[in-house]
């Protein structure tokens, strides 16, 4: 028997997918295929996944290639035609043992239809169990929340993922007491739109309400982070723990996207470019050793120059250190699609300018550090992370998923010195 093979592109929620589709596939004998997990979030994104599948076929001839995530989702049509894919399954068939269990034996994909994608805005929940401890032997990932009820135009991801649904508070913390018990030192809680936790539950809690929960029931837990979060949804009990709870780690990625008011309202986003300021103020005089990353999407259509100046200047006004920077792109189905365009190489331009800005930003965030004293978590024996999620290198072996406490003495271009 070959065990099978999965690739896995886009985001980390679509990792963790993957290590909970390994499990499933083990457990019914699947064998003899590749799974090729894409990603919708821009064209781009798509085409690498189309890339993949060709590639994995020219190595795997004799396989069967499955095709699922976002892009099969979205455009199920479009991967069933490929002469290479065997089998397309949606992104709730693929979380699903019966799914597994119905590829059993070499012959499966011809006695099942070629296309398995229901419709993901039927679904209402989100399984809470799905698995243990993915990621480093250091750190696990905790899937809390699946899909998104807002619409930015710019976005495909909500046709991907279905609307928004949280797993229940007392699963999320027994999860996470497990992954304690086996020896991780840290969790993160990871979901497309983790601000909207809750909403969907009874009593409607929210995200402040959940860490505040898990810090106190898990009391054995080091270290809790957030992944990404819509600042202008931030609720009482997030900034009650910023400043109060120093397990919970100081680095928010914020999803921003843009730092013009224009942009933001075509992009039908929920706040304004002062919202992120006056946030990202607020949580730094809360925990001044805060650091933040950010989403910006670099020629918006009819964004001007004047506009992306706007997001420029965002880069040191909220003082972002980690930038994830996406050169715009149409997704067909999209209300900007169908807007006037930037030129593309105005837009390469323009992402490239905003790499530069954040570029500038590390450098100046490394500075700061030598000298001073950080609780690294080792991620592997030469390598780990501060409470900022910043790398720091280490000249001699170090106890790997442990944390240790060190000297910060230079530094490169990208990560610290010990």
């Amino acid at each position: 028997m070959t065990a099978p093979k999965f690739t896995t592109l886009g985001c980390r929620l679509n990792a963790y997918e993957t290590e909970a589709m390994k499990e499933l596939a083990e457990q019914h004998g699947v064998d003899n295929a590749v799974v090729v997990n894409t990603c919708a979030v821009t064209s781009e994104a798509v085409r690498k996944s189309k890339q993949e599948i060709r590639k994995l076929r020219r190595d795997h001839p004799d396989a069967k290639v499955i095709v699922t995530g976002c892009a099969a989702q979205t455009e199920p049509a479009t991967f069933s035609a490929m002469a290479e894919v065997d089998l397309v399954i949606g992104n709730t068939e693929k979380m699903q043992p019966e799914t597994w269990a119905a590829m059993k034996g070499p012959d499966f994909v011809g006695e099942t239809e070629k296309v398995q994608v229901d419709d993901i805005m039927s679904v209402t929940e989100t399984a809470g169990h799905l698995i243990d401890g993915f990621g480093t032997r250091s750190r696990a990932y905790v899937q809390v929340q699946n899909g998104c009820d807002h619409r930015c135009t710019f976005c495909i991801i909500p046709y991907g993922r279905g609307n928004s649904r949280s797993v229940p508070a007392g699963v999320v913390v027994d999860q996470i007491k497990r992954l304690v018990d086996r020896g991780y030192n840290e969790v993160v809680l990871t979901g497309v739109d983790l601000t909207s936790w809750g909403a969907d539950l009874p009593a409607e809690p929210k995200l402040g309400d959940l860490v505040m929960r898990i810090l106190k029931l898990v009391p054995d837990l080091p270290r809790l982070r957030i992944s990404s979060i819509d600042s202008i949804e931030v609720d009482e009990n997030l900034m009650q723990a910023i400043a109060t709870e120093p397990r919970l780690m100081p680095h928010l990625h914020l999803s921003l996207q843009a730092g013009d008011d224009m942009i933001l309202k075509r992009m039908k986003r929920r706040h304004l470019r002062d919202d992120a300021i006056r946030f990202s103020e607020e949580a730094r005089k809360l925990r001044p050793d805060m650091t933040f990353g950010a989403d910006i999407i670099a020629g918006f259509p009819t964004e001007t120059e004047a506009m992306f100046e706007n997001s420029l200047k965002l880069v040191e006004e909220c003082d972002l250190t980690w930038l994830h920077v996406f050169p715009y792109s149409p997704r067909p189905g999209t209300p900007a699609a169908r807007m006037p365009q930037v030129n593309g190489n105005d837009i390469k331009a323009r992402a490239a300018r905003l790499r530069q800005a954040g570029a500038a930003q590390v450098r100046r965030h490394l500075e700061g550090q030598i000298g001073r004293t950080h609780h690294v978590l080792l991620e592997n024996p030469r390598m780990g992370r501060t409470e900022q999620f910043t790398e720091v290198t280490f000249e001699t072996d170090q106890p790997e998923g442990q944390i240790v406490t060190t000297a910060i003495r230079a530094h490169s271009d990208t990560q610290l010195i010990a």
